[in-house]
């Protein structure tokens, strides 16, 4: 499956909406505009230099739009840093998808958010602060070009599978791989969520992820732990990555959140040697902070962070954030 029959299914699904849907009399399409914008002011501190930083780290603009009871539709432009060169900000198509959704089945068409750690994430909740695990640390690309399907089994349990082209919103088709993945998600109880998800990619080396993730969450405390791990990153043999991460958020109101996390990030020796393959990547992160909603559609959120490199020729390095969300 190559980027021609994946756009295909994108094509073929808007026009099976735009001609072979009939609306029923009590419904009418509507939509809305989306704004989402993450930015923060942050100093770090590292063998007794300071170094200040501002940023407007993403801004989503989009629209979603509801065709019928059962087809939606969602564009999101990505504007954001892309840390290369000279350039200051660039604009990416995040999403442009049809999405049906009908009982217990949904499926989506086109350039589609990936399923990899979209439980994960969602629990985790502070996306504006900083990524979760497998999105920090490049197990997986947050949105990509395919197409994936979920099914509700019953109340505490359900399935996905998905094909994606492989290597993110910002490449599309590199390549001739693309990258099947399924997942199981299950709530035993009310307030436990447990999650398993798989996908391979490549041809004579295959890059395989598996990942892992249980958590609680009530009204006011969320504890969560997931541990990753993949096989031949980016498909070259023997660069195996994994690590775990723990986070906690208690919320004694609307308008206050406390937080905590911890990442350990490593990776394995290559065949023949005695150091990691990417030693000076690998390393444990400690968050802490607190965030405030004063408002409707503004987050603030001060936290402090310790970066410990695998790699002890390295020092450690401190940071403190001022983090803000606006969503209008």
């Amino acid at each position: 499956m190559k980027k021609p029959f994946l756009l295909w299914l994108l094509v073929s699904s808007i026009f099976t909406v735009a001609f072979g849907q009939k609306e029923s009399e009590d419904f009418k399409p509507h939509g809305k505009p989306l704004a989402l914008i993450f930015t923060n002011f942050n100093t770090a501190f590292t063998d007794g230099e300071t170094h200040p930083n501002f940023e407007i780290t993403r801004a989503y603009l989009g629209y979603e739009y509801n065709l019928s009871k059962e087809f939606y539709a969602k564009i999101i432009l990505d504007v954001g840093d892309p840390k290369v060169g000279g350039l200051q900000m660039t604009a990416y198509l995040k999403n442009a998808y049809v999405e049906y959704s009908k009982n217990n089945l949904t499926a989506s068409f086109g350039m589609i958010s990936t399923t990899q750690f979209k439980v994960s994430e969602k629990i985790w909740g502070l996306r504006y602060i900083e990524k979760s695990f497998q999105d920090a640390y490049k197990f997986n690309s947050s949105a990509d070009l395919g197409f994936n399907i979920d099914y509700q089994f019953a109340d505490f349990i359900s399935a996905d599978f998905s094909v994606f082209n492989g290597e993110g919103y910002k490449l599309l088709q590199n390549d001739d791989y693309v990258r099947p993945g399924v997942g199981i998600t299950v709530n035993p109880v009310k307030k436990i969520t447990a999650r398993l998800f798989a996908d391979t990619m490549g041809d004579t080396v295959k890059q395989q992820s598996l990942a892992t993730f249980l958590a609680y969450k009530d009204k006011k405390l969320v504890l969560a732990a997931e541990y990753n791990y993949q096989t031949n990153y980016s498909m070259k043999d023997g660069q195996d990555i994994y690590g775990t991460s723990f986070y906690a958020t208690y919320s004694p109101n609307n308008k206050i959140l406390l937080f905590g996390r911890f990442d350990d990030l490593k990776s394995k020796a290559l065949k023949g040697k005695s150091v990691p393959w990417q030693l000076s990547k690998d390393g444990r992160l400690i968050m802490a902070g607190i965030e405030f909603n004063p408002v409707k559609g503004v987050k603030v959120a001060p936290n402090f962070r310790y970066w410990s490199p695998a790699d002890n020729t390295m020092p450690g390095t401190s940071y403190a954030y001022l983090n803000l969300e606006l969503k209008f």
